[in-house]
């Protein structure tokens, strides 16, 4: 058997070992080493082929999958247009309409859909999303009156399915456009809403 024979032979034990071996790969010149030994350049271009070969990625990282991060925060409102009498106002929106205002305990859910990353298997690192969501939203509307404290309410009724569209606003500039955003609001545990940029 020729020295090429022998060298084609062993092609599939030392590829494996080599294209897993990175640190290995750092530290030497592997196309040195087997140019010195491999006088076929067209066997040497197959191997350095396999080399750069990226693995292939599973067909699950392809699809994309939802992942959701729940806050809780704690806001005063008074729904009123200021736009109609105090009677209309009263008749539409009725206590959410009090004078002195009234507080709410809200949920806020926010999702992401994307694809998995195949290297840290998430879709979007989770500690990364809540710091988000107390940096944009909570650090702005938590313990605060909604139509007193804050600029985006100012000259919007702060209902809940606005209050839905501002943070999904909000938190839509902080976050990679290849994830999709679903913002779900709950201002009691019977009543919520949701939005999703559409």
């Amino acid at each position: 058997m020729s020295f090429l024979d022998l060298k084609k032979q062993q092609i599939g034990t030392v590829l494996p070992i080599l294209s897993v071996c990175s640190a290995a790969r750092k530290k030497y010149d592997f196309t040195y080493s087997f140019v010195e030994v491999l006088p076929d350049l067209s066997l040497f271009k197959e191997i350095k082929q396999k080399l750069n070969k990226k693995p292939e990625i599973p067909v699950c990282y392809s699809m994309k999958v939802a992942v959701y991060r729940k806050e809780h925060f704690n806001a005063a409102h008074r729904l009123n247009n200021p736009n109609w009498s105090d009677e209309k106002n009263l008749a539409v929106f009725g206590k959410c309409n009090n004078y002195n205002y009234h507080g709410h305990n809200y949920d806020l859910i926010v999702k992401l859909e994307g694809p998995v990353d195949p290297y840290t298997g998430y879709v979007f690192d989770m500690k990364v999303l809540s710091d988000l969501i107390k940096e944009h939203v909570l650090n702005k509307f938590d313990h605060k009156n909604l139509n007193l404290d804050t600029d985006e309410f100012k000259d919007i009724n702060p209902s809940a399915e606005n209050i839905a569209v501002v943070i999904w606003n909000i938190l839509r500039k902080e976050i990679d456009l290849k994830f999709d955003l679903t913002i779900r609001l709950y201002e009691t545990e019977r009543n919520f809403v949701e939005y999703c940029g559409s």
